[in-house]
């Protein structure tokens, strides 16, 4: 048995992360310029294994409950824009396109949709329904969440909890302790559905978001009228899913700005 004295834990943990951290480029930059560097201190198989697990655990749910892909016509939908942007995802990184992607419609009136790391996506049909949204506009959502999944925020996110937290999790981790357990699960599952992202990484998911539906022949300006919809429902405060993004005026500036620059690679998509 090894014993630490406390004066000491500062100098391991420092040991600890300078082995464990690492600067990642998860994704080229794409026609938006998104390549920033990412501090990682978990390997992105254990996140997406959680991911997985987290995920059949939600469908399996929802299917008992009967509440999984109700509405066939809603669901070949929402699979129908996924198929034109999931080949796209190829742009921001090689890997993404042959990830095992998943694509399933849960039943429930929640303004929400989300995209875990690789590729398990889920939208809602009160997304759909409430807003009355067209095909571009679901591409809006699709391409804002699988961006999520693409530059790895889940994955970054449980990194910054485990350095700020200075608990065993973050020794275990760095010294590679054993399988994906129910604590990595939980930590997932909290930054998926319970925090809200930070600015910046809605920010980035926001301009990767409409590039990629340009890329899928899907109108990048409709992330601006899907803002104005959600807002709407809202009070005029955003949901809970887009909390964090700056005002709706300056969102909606940087939206169009985007959606703007990505024009000509959805003229071009529109005439293959």
């Amino acid at each position: 048995m090894l014993i630490f004295k406390k004066s000491l834990f500062p100098v391991l943990l420092a040991a600890l992360l300078s082995v464990g951290c690492q600067t990642v480029q998860t994704t080229g930059g794409g026609a938006v310029g998104v390549d920033r560097g990412q501090m990682m201190m978990i390997p992105a198989s254990d996140i997406e294994q959680a991911s997985s697990q987290q995920y059949q655990e939600i469908i399996s749910e929802a299917r008992s409950k009967n509440l999984l892909n109700r509405d066939a016509r809603q669901v070949q939908r929402v699979r129908q824009v996924a198929s034109r942007l999931i080949p796209q995802t190829g742009n921001f990184r090689r890997d993404a396109p042959g990830w095992k992607w998943e694509i399933n419609v849960l039943k429930s009136d929640e303004l929400n949709a989300w995209c875990m790391a690789g590729g398990k996506i889920a939208f809602y049909s009160g997304l759909i329904d409430r807003l009355g949204l067209s095909d571009d506009e679901i591409a809006a959502v699709m391409g804002h969440e699988i961006a999520h999944a693409l530059r790895e925020h889940a994955r970054e996110r449980v990194s910054k909890s485990m350095a700020t937290g200075l608990g065993i999790s973050v020794a275990g981790a760095l010294l590679g302790v054993g399988e994906v357990g129910q604590d990595l699960m939980g930590s997932v599952a909290k930054v998926t559905f319970e925090l809200p992202n930070s600015r910046l990484h809605e920010t980035e998911a926001d301009r990767i978001g409409v590039e990629l539906a340009a890329r899928g022949g899907y109108d990048p300006r409709a992330a601006v009228t899907l803002w104005t919809k959600m807002a709407s429902q809202s009070s005029g405060a955003p949901p809970q899913w887009l909390s964090t993004h700056p005002s709706h005026d300056s969102r909606q500036k940087d939206l169009a700005e985007y959606a703007a620059r990505v024009m000509p690679i959805y003229e071009q998509a529109r005439r293959r």
